[in-house]
C-alpha cells in the first residue's frame, strides 16, 4: 500500500476524521474520546498517514505531566485498512519522537472486551499490568472508576 508520510494532525484531519469515525471504528461508539484538545494543546503527538487529503489512520498521544513516559490516547485506523501496518508505523513514529525527548517508557489502555485492541498492543510487545480477570486478561480494577476496569499496557523503550 502506498500512503504518504506521517504527518502532525492538523485541525482539518482532526475534522475528517471525527466526520468519517464509523470508518474507523464501526460505529461512533469513541466519538467522545476525539476532544479537539489533542489537535490545539498536544499537536506535536498527534499524527496522521494521509493518502492525498483522505486520512487513512491517525494517533493522538501525550506525554505524562505525572510520569516520564509517552500515552496513547486513541489510534484508529479505516477498517479497509486495517491489518496493514498503518498503526504500527504510527507507534514507531511516536516512540521515536519520545525517544528524542529522552522518554523511554510508553503506556496505553482498552477495554478488557477489546479483544482486537489487547491482541494489537500484545503484538507490539507491550506487558498487561493488573491481575487476571475469569477469562485471564490482566486488568487493573477500578482503574476508569468504580466497575470500570481497564487493560493498562506498559512498554519499555530502548535507549
Amino acid at each position: 500500500m502506498e500512503t504518504g508520510p506521517i504527518l502532525n494532525c492538523s485541525h482539518e484531519d482532526f475534522l475528517q476524521i471525527v466526520s468519517d469515525i464509523e470508518d474507523f471504528w464501526g460505529s461512533d461508539r469513541t466519538l467522545a474520546f476525539h476532544h479537539p484538545m489533542f489537535i490545539h494543546e498536544f499537536g506535536d503527538t498527534a499524527f496522521v498517514i494521509r493518502q492525498d487529503t483522505k486520512v487513512l489512520a491517525y494517533l493522538f498521544g501525550f506525554i505524562s505531566q505525572k510520569e516520564n513516559l509517552g500515552y496513547v490516547h486513541l489510534v484508529g485506523v479505516r477498517q479497509d485498512l486495517q491489518r496493514n501496518g498503518l498503526g504500527k508505523r504510527l507507534y514507531r513514529h511516536f516512540i521515536d519522537k519520545l525517544k528524542q525527548k529522552g522518554i523511554f517508557e510508553l503506556k496505553a489502555i482498552t477495554t478488557p472486551t477489546n479483544e482486537r485492541s489487547i491482541e494489537f498492543h500484545s503484538r507490539l510487545g507491550m506487558t498487561m499490568l493488573g491481575l487476571q480477570n475469569e477469562k485471564g486478561i490482566n486488568v487493573v480494577d477500578d482503574y476508569s472508576g468504580h466497575g470500570q476496569h481497564r487493560v493498562v499496557f506498559k512498554l519499555q523503550l530502548h535507549q
